[in-house]
């Protein structure tokens, strides 16, 4: 009789299993949710990010804290804070969301490709110019994801944006992402052949003391020291000035188209002006230290396959032969 009930018993064992796996599942939801609050520092603010209502979002911390018998947050009129138990809950419970998060979106792409929402954030200019002509092919291939592009030049901050993935250019300095060099950015400095007529053309890097400078300006500041590399390979470090600088590398490129000054450029930004002579490469003997594009992650301990997905799209697309450098 025992045999018999065992026998008859696993199916029944299995759904309850299935369905307590379910259970787990939901309140692994619940555990992202606690730390989407505590990354973005509200409640209505983590429910506006994950496309749920504040009161519900409210509720099922509730049922979290209720389940577990502590008490996650301490709520004040002007911000939420941890409790010790939730510290801990947050400290361990990460790791399982992001092997939750890893397993089902691996099932996903094994059982029917890559699914849900892509957030990615591009440069303005190379995303329009480079990465939004290559989207249609890449929602092609992934019929069942959906993609959200945001263009900006300003310095998104993943975490609390939300954002999967990110393309930058550039030095990296936020030790807390994880990057992917997609591709070298080689730089040139460049100048119209008006300005060159007029004002001469510089035969070292001194000589840039001379002349009108078209500065980038940044996160960090006016972009005035330019890094060059002399006939032996070395870095100087070379400051400069001009009467003209922005914050959008599409208005300096447009400065230098007409004849305002020198401008430091990447390749990819100024290639067809190089080769239709509007632009020409200035200190050709001294070129611009090179720096790289990358794909930049928030801190996983196991990428997303639609974010992996992505990068290695990119990547293929992009980083063998690129069109600025054919």
């Amino acid at each position: 009789m025992v045999g018999v009930r065992n026998g008859i018993g696993n199916p029944l064992r299995s759904r309850f299993t299935f369905k307590t796996f379910l259970k787990i599942v939901d309140r692994i939801g619940d555990v992202a949710l606690f730390l989407r609050v505590l990354d973005l520092g509200s409640i209505s603010a983590a429910a506006r990010s994950l496309g749920i209502s504040a009161a519900v979002a409210s509720l099922r911390i509730k049922r979290l804290e209720r389940s577990l018998g502590v008490r996650l947050l301490h709520r004040t009129t002007r911000r939420i804070h941890a409790t010790p138990e939730g510290l801990a809950l947050a400290e361990r419970g990460r790791a399982l969301v992001e092997e939750l998060e890893a397993l089902t979106g691996d099932l996903q792409r094994s059982g029917r490709g890559v699914a849900g929402t892509l957030r990615v954030t591009l440069p303005a200019s190379f995303g329009r110019q480079y990465v939004s002509p290559l989207l249609p092919e890449f929602l092609a291939r992934h019929p069942r994801l959906h993609l959200s592009v945001d263009l900006t030049d300003q310095m998104v901050d993943l975490v609390s944006a939300g954002v999967d993935v990110a393309i930058r250019i550039g030095t990296l300095r936020d030790s807390s992402l994880i990057a992917r060099r997609l591709v070298q950015n080689r730089r040139v400095l460049c100048a119209s052949p008006e300005y060159l007529r007029q004002r001469g053309e510089p035969s070292t890097p001194e000589d840039l003391a001379k002349h009108e400078c078209l500065v980038l300006v940044g996160a960090q500041g006016p972009q005035n020291v330019w890094p060059l590399t002399d006939r032996k390979g070395r870095e100087i470090q070379v400051r400069v000035r001009g009467r003209f600088e922005s914050n959008l590398g599409e208005v300096v490129r447009d400065a230098a188209l007409a004849g305002l000054g020198i401008s430091l450029q990447s390749l990819w930004h100024v290639h067809e002006d190089l080769r239709a002579g509007r632009l020409r490469i200035v200190l050709p003997d001294y070129p611009p230290v090179a720096t790289g594009i990358y794909a930049v992650m928030p801190q996983r301990r196991l990428v997303p396959p639609r974010v992996r997905a992505f990068v290695d799209f990119i990547a293929e697309r992009l980083g063998t032969n690129p069109p600025w450098e054919r």
